[in-house]
Order: structure tokens, then sequence, then C-alpha cells
């Protein structure tokens, strides 16, 4: 199992979490499809969840308030050490802030953000709470992208705030955004196949066959958006919980 006790360096995703409106039918969703288990922060955090894998942080989910004018949905966060400044400096290169810098107990700091495309993503400032702590096993993070209508901007926009490069993959509009060697994340430029669909970040979580993992999803009541296909990477589907919110599964080659 890959495991993690420290947290990651700035611009690297660290963090996935779910608003839904039915937090006991995605808990039991889940559990179905991962083997997760949950820990209830309490009330002083609106029985915020953590999804725990072996006992380790996967990813966490709260409820979706009844007042609350946006679609139940994963939010993808990425690692900063100063919340603040990057909000700031997310503002300067033209995107938005959805909730300003926001203390979560002694757990971090967060921030909502939207980049100049319109795509919602989350900075988090850790203090005690760094994060996953499993990355690409069965239940854990395994990769992000973001879908947008500008590529363009998205790569210029994260580039400069995350002191990343971009590299086009040969025969695809996707772009993989990279520090160094290390592949951090991806933009797609969305197509008329997308038609409809408003930007957004897309997360993936690992699974150890996927043709199973889709069986569970339908058996748990979700629905398979895209089936499984062939990637350079693996095998990868898209489906959608119970409360409506999409995710990506990928089955990753054999190292």
């Amino acid at each position: 199992m890959t495991t993690r006790t420290t947290k990651r360096s700035p611009g690297e995703p660290t963090w996935m979490d779910l608003t839904t409106p039915d937090l006991a039918v995605a808990r039991e969703f889940y559990r179905q499809i991962f083997g997760w288990n949950y820990i209830d922060t309490g009330p002083d955090f609106g029985h915020y969840h953590m999804a725990m894998k072996d006992g380790h942080n996967a990813a966490g989910m709260g409820p979706l308030q009844p007042e609350a004018q946006m679609p139940s949905a994963w939010t993808i966060y990425f690692s900063t050490d100063d919340a603040a400044a990057d909000a700031a400096r997310v503002k300067a290169l033209g995107g938005q802030i959805v909730v300003d810098t926001m203390p979560i107990g002694d757990s971090g700091k967060m921030v909502i953000c939207a980049d100049p495309t319109g795509a919602v993503f989350g900075l988090w400032e850790a203090q005690n709470h760094i994060g996953a702590g499993i990355d690409g096993e069965h239940g854990g993070m395994a990769w992000w992208e973001v879908n947008t209508w500008d590529s363009a901007a998205a790569c210029d926009f994260y580039g400069k705030l995350f002191n990343l490069t971009s590299q086009k993959m040969e025969g695809m509009d996707f772009f993989f955004l990279q520090r160094g060697e290390q592949m951090v994340c991806g933009v797609l430029q969305m197509d008329a196949n997308w038609e409809g669909m408003p930007p957004h970040w897309m997360g993936y979580f690992a699974v150890d066959n996927i043709e199973t993992a889709l069986t569970r999803v339908t058996d748990a009541g979700g629905k398979i958006s895209v089936p499984a296909f062939d990637i350079p990477y693996g095998r990868m589907a898209v489906i959608a919980d119970p409360g409506g919110a999409h995710i990506s599964f990928v089955q990753l080659k054999a190292a």
C-alpha cells in the first residue's frame, strides 16, 4: 500500500471531498465500492466525514445544505503553504474566489476558487490534516484533470499558479501539467461531444478491478456514465453516485 504521512508540496493535489444531498446514502454507496469506513467529525464541523481505508484518510464527504444553489459534486484541493497568498494570486491571474480563506479548526485552512474558464477547485493549507494518506491503491486518489473549453487559458493559469509546465499528449487535445518529470495533473480540451457541459475538475480513484467496481456501482444504486475503456495507463470509467456526483475510476497497469 502507498501511504503518506507528510503534506504534499505546494501545487500538488492533496484531497478530494464530496458534498451530497444524502450523506447516509453516499456513505453506504462508497463503502460498497471501496470498503471505506467513516469518522464523523461532529456537529461543530457540520458532520463532515472522513472516509477511511485501512486506517488512512482516503477522502471526505459532507452534507449539501438544502439552501445551497449547487449540485452534488466532488471537489479537488491543491496543497498550499499560504492559502491567503495563493487566493490573492488566483484573483491576480484572472480566477475568482468562491469561498475565501477559512480556518477549519486545527486541521488547516481552506479556499474554494474558480479558474478563468469556470472550473471550481480548492486550496488546502495543511496543519494537522495533511490530506489523503493513501495514493494509487483501491479506494485512494489516483489522478486529477480539468475538463475545459479553453485549454490554453487553463494551462497558463495553473502553470503560473502552481509553477507547472504543460506537455501535450500525442494525438489528443490533452495536456499534462508537470513539475520537472513529475506529472501533477492534466488539462483536457472539451469538444462538441461535451456540448452543454460546464468546465469542471474530475478526480480519479484507483480500483483493483474496474469491471467488478462497475458492477458494485449499479448494484449500489449508481450509474455508469462512461463504460470502461483502455487508456495508456490502464483502464478507466466514469460513474455517477446516487446523489448525482460524477467521479472516475481507474484500474492502473501493474508497475
